[in-house]
């Protein structure tokens, strides 16, 4: 039994590491856990972060190419559980999966659709359209976050099945996960930051933590930053009046290297302006670091607000400052929220949680399980 994997934001496969295309991974292996066999059926993506409305008759015409070549190389094929795409929105609307779906019979499944009515109009209208199309179209929606399931409960098809599968993560993938960390006064309270350097919302979200750790300068405390990317100069710039305090790592390759700086660190900080949840949050707290973080997008629904993490309104340096200070100050405090944040991970959103949930709401939506997972 197979599952046609789509992914027209960032493929699973793609040579540059982001949240999105971890995200993208996981699913092709939470897909894999249920029995399926997972095929990308296509590389072709409609990423389009600046409005060109002169770029969609080109892209239209070459998922319609896309399709043809598709069906074509399965003619008479069978066993196709579903076509299953992940992540589509205004920026990234699936333009080949609907029509895949409905050309082979079989179900059309959406892990994380964003529904945003008020790019109906205005720049975006064509890739709002496309995203709103593909949507309205799938028998299964699985939405990561409150604030996305509000709007598409609103917005639903009278076909369709919503489910809620929170973010998660493989375990299996972090060998240092959940290792208990020495709290002590006798040295600087270790900060850690891990985000690619690129402008937009990343740029910006290094700027609000420049900003917020500048006025920290009489707290005994470091930050080691893991990223690098186009923006690095300007993120360079916006870390500069910390001075020495900051050290500057890189892109680090590999789980398990990354996983000794997660455990090496005491506290997780970064704003994560507009994240849509912010993969890296769970990365952090299954290494039982507790997170400050901007109280954006999804990123309430990464944590345990409180008891895992502190979230300060959006924008509000003062608040993230003061933040990060309360905690840097109480090891205690740290010490058991990053014991209740490996808790966290280690029960509820792990790839065998999240594959309960999928099997769950496969078996609502009528779309065949292999015999393992039935």
């Amino acid at each position: 039994m197979r599952c046609l994997f789509l992914a027209p934001l960032k493929a699973p496969d793609h040579p540059v590491p982001s949240g999105e295309r971890t995200m993208a991974r996981l699913f092709v292996r939470l897909l894999e856990r249920l029995g399926y066999t997972v095929e990308l059926a296509s590389h072709l993506t409609s990423f389009a972060p600046d409005p060109d409305p002169a770029r969609w008759p080109a892209l239209d015409e070459r998922a319609r190419e896309e399709i043809r070549r598709l069906l074509a190389a399965r003619h008479g094929e069978d066993g196709i559980a579903c076509v299953f795409t992940y992540h589509v929105y205004y920026k990234a609307p699936d333009l080949i999966g609907p029509r895949l779906a409905a050309a082979l019979g079989v179900p059309y499944v959406i892990a994380e659709p964003s529904r945003a009515p008020k790019r109906a109009n205005g720049p975006f209208a064509e890739g709002h359209a496309r995203a709103e199309a593909a949507i309205a179209a799938a028998d299964l929606l699985l939405t990561p976050t409150a604030a996305d399931r509000d709007m598409l409960d609103r917005l639903k098809s009278p076909h369709q099945r919503i489910f809620d599968l929170k973010p998660f993560i493989d375990p299996t993938e972090w060998p240092n996960r959940g290792l208990l960390r020495a709290i002590s006064k006798d040295r600087p309270a270790r900060l850690l930051t891990v985000a690619m350097m690129r402008p937009g919302d990343k740029l910006a979200s290094y700027r609000q933590l420049g900003a917020a750790l500048a006025g920290l300068d009489g707290e005994d405390w470091t930050l080691d930053v893991v990223g690098d990317g186009p923006a690095r100069a300007e993120v360079e710039a916006a870390l500069a009046p910390l001075g020495a305090r900051v050290r500057f790592r890189g892109a680090i390759a590999g789980r398990a290297a990354l996983g000794e700086v997660f455990s090496a660190a005491d506290l997780f900080v970064w704003p994560g302006v507009n994240e849509a949840f912010g993969a890296v949050y769970l990365e952090a707290q299954a290494h039982g670091l507790p997170c400050i973080a901007g109280n954006h997008g999804g990123i309430a629904d990464a944590v345990k607000a409180g008891e895992t993490a502190l979230l300060t309104p959006p924008g509000d340096i003062p608040a993230f400052r003061a933040a990060v200070a309360e905690l840097m100050v109480d090891g205690e405090r740290r010490r058991a929220m990053g014991e209740a944040a490996a808790r966290f991970i280690g029960a509820e959103r792990t790839l065998a949680a999240a594959a309960t949930t999928l099997a769950q709401a496969f078996r609502a939506s009528g779309i065949i399980l292999p015999e393992i997972a039935a």
